[in-house]
């Protein structure tokens, strides 16, 4: 529900409500909200509650390098290492984005992207790297609706997939490190622009 937009930033979160909602005991709820806190998503205030965390332009911009940093990596690595399914599985991926932003679908273009994304940290064959960035990338979500929204951003997002994924299909180490870079540059950029 956070990551999809339904419980903006700042907001408490009801336990009561949630689990209701949920048709579970307030236990589970908990320890969601624990799962959730060690993820980045949300922060608990003594005496207050748990409320969904809101990014400062500071922590969101180090986020954003930090992940560059690592996408660079995981890219080359890729690069080096992919099999001919694992390029194949990435390429269906961009043409299944292409597809969701034809469709106006940002929601399926959104799931298609993290899959994409998950599908490169996880062929890299890097699990501290893939690690780091997964839950780098669980923060930088709470971005999404200012970043990832409308045709003309999910067009150039995704451009910027075929890149990453045309150096990992030409084995181009180095290609595939920058854009892995520069992806994720460029979405610092396109946040900022929404300040």
């Amino acid at each position: 529900m956070i990551l999809g937009g339904e419980v903006p930033a700042g907001e408490r979160l009801n336990e009561y409500t949630l689990a209701e909602q949920m048709g579970v005991s307030r236990a589970p709820v908990r320890e969601a909200a624990r799962s959730l806190e060690r993820d980045g998503l949300v922060t608990t205030v003594a005496s207050q509650g748990v409320f969904v965390r809101k990014l400062s332009t500071d922590d969101a911009l180090e986020l954003y390098d930090l992940r560059a940093m690592i996408a660079g990596h995981l890219c080359a690595r890729v690069a080096e290492r992919a099999d001919d399914a694992t390029i194949k599985g990435l390429r269906d991926r961009v043409r299944r984005m292409d597809k969701a932003i034809h469709a106006g679908d940002e929601a399926a273009y959104f799931n298609e992207n993290l899959a994409c994304h998950d599908n490169i940290a996880q062929a890299a064959d890097s699990r501290r790297s893939a690690a780091l960035y997964v839950g780098l990338s669980k923060e930088a979500r709470l971005l999404r609706h200012r970043v990832l929204s409308g045709r003309d951003a999910l067009l150039v997002s995704n451009a910027e997939h075929d890149a990453i994924v045309t150096a990992i299909e030409h084995r181009d180490r180095d290609a595939a490190h920058r854009a892995g870079c520069e992806h994720h540059q460029n979405g610092k950029k396109r946040m900022l622009a929404t300040l």
